[in-house]
């Protein structure tokens, strides 16, 4: 039986859109491939307030110091979203409104270690052997549903309340965070993206897409694909490679 290598580098690639009928992109992303930090956020609120935090999320994670280890990391990326969650809920007194807040899914990864953070339904997927997996599950009502047995999969996907989520960044005083440790195999390819792409775009074409071999080649077409379906969100993803 042949042992699987470890994982010696990244490749990644972002892309994001405003889409076809928003006017404002609320969506943030960070691809930073040198750091092993990667995270797509998608803002919640109304254009004043969600992009605002989208993007305050994003620009506090890339500040954090990429520390060697893989557990100080995670540590280090959890205490700064726990910051930005107080100082979200503090500009939403200051402005007077009930709701600033943003989905967040990030993955941190050393060697063939990673870790999956999330809160909403910004998804984590993984594709291996060719075999598509969701990593994260959706924070949402719809999902809750799901879960119970009450609603079937093809049904959560033209839920009138597909949009409501049960976790996010600045939707309360405490920020509670989702982790999934994974082991990383060479050859796995990773997809970060909003619900703007799973919403329009099936799982078996992201499956195919992810087949491909140059990250930045697939967030094009993944975004493209959303784009031809009328892309009624803005549309955001991260697609990482394991060498």
């Amino acid at each position: 039986m042949m042992i699987p290598s470890a994982v010696d580098h990244y490749q990644s690639a972002s892309h994001s859109h405003v889409g076809m009928v928003r006017q404002v992109n609320e969506d943030a992303c960070l691809d930073a491939q040198q750091a092993g930090l990667w995270a797509v956020a998608d803002g919640m609120g109304g254009h004043a307030a969600g992009d605002f935090v989208s993007s305050l999320v994003v620009d506090s994670l890339r500040r954090v110091a990429p520390a060697q280890a893989l557990p100080d990391y995670v540590q280090a990326l959890r205490d700064s979203l726990v910051e930005v969650n107080r100082a979200v809920r503090e500009e939403a007194g200051r402005r007077g409104v009930s709701m600033m807040g943003c989905t967040l899914v990030l993955l941190v990864a050393r060697g063939s270690q990673a870790s999956c953070l999330w809160a909403g339904d910004s998804r984590l997927y993984r594709l291996r052997d060719g075999r598509l997996n969701l990593i994260s599950h959706d924070h949402s009502y719809v999902q809750e549903l799901v879960d119970s047995g009450a609603l079937g999969e093809a049904e959560a996907r033209e839920h009138p309340m597909g949009n409501i989520v049960t976790r996010a960044l600045g939707a309360q005083d405490g920020l509670e965070l989702a982790e999934v440790q994974l082991e990383v195999l060479p050859g796995d390819c990773f997809l970060l993206c909003s619900d703007g792409l799973n919403k329009t775009v099936e799982d078996h074409e992201l499956q195919e897409v992810l087949g491909h071999e140059a990250p930045y080649e697939m967030v094009r077409s993944l975004v493209h694909l959303g784009l031809t379906r009328g892309a009624p969100d803005n549309i955001t993803a991260v697609v990482v490679k394991a060498y």
